[in-house]
């Protein structure tokens, strides 16, 4: 959102003017970013910083691979949000990971479509134009950022409550109780 308020754009993509906080957007973007190290935060880039990056490492082969990262991301979250909103999730945003396989094929690399790399919201009471509730880790990182002296420790009231947001996206996605 801030680089929107800045300068309309995202990863360098432009956004339409007159967008709320929580506006859902006329079609899905990608948004490609760097694997940080452990412990540091990935770093956004541009679709065409993005085919530099895997020309880098691949060379011969960023551009063909940087398209096909920006095509199966975005045909998989059109799949997987017209899913969920079928069971009142709204999928705000998500982030897959890739990686190649040994034929240099591009595989899913990590987990997806979880509360831990997704931002989740119910679909009943969506409202633009303000944060939304979430199914995801924010609950956590809110409570986190509203109390810094705490030294990363969650009290058990919010670990519990957060369990119970997991719990509850995993039962209206899958229509099945873990309990």
């Amino acid at each position: 959102m801030a680089s929107y308020q800045k300068n309309g754009e995202v990863c360098g993509i432009k956004l339409p003017e007159g967008l709320k906080e929580s506006d859902k957007l006329p079609e899905p973007i990608y948004t490609p970013s760097t694997k940080a190290e452990i412990g540091d935060h990935d770093e956004n880039i541009s679709y065409e910083q993005s085919i530099a990056y895997l020309e880098k490492r691949f060379p011969g082969k960023g551009e063909e691979y940087a398209a096909k990262l920006r095509d199966y991301t975005i045909a998989l979250y059109k799949k997987c949000a017209e899913y969920a909103l079928s069971r009142g999730i709204i999928i705000a945003d998500t982030k897959f990971e890739f990686g190649l396989d040994e034929n240099g094929n591009i595989v899913i690399g990590d987990e997806m479509l979880t509360p831990d790399s997704s931002r989740f919201w119910p679909a009943e009471g969506y409202e633009p134009g303000h944060g939304q509730p979430s199914f995801d880790k924010q609950f956590a990182r809110d409570w986190l950022k509203a109390n810094p002296d705490n030294d990363w420790t969650l009290p058990q009231e919010i670990v519990d409550k957060t369990i119970a947001k997991y719990l509850q996206a995993y039962e209206l996605l899958t229509g099945k109780s873990l309990a």
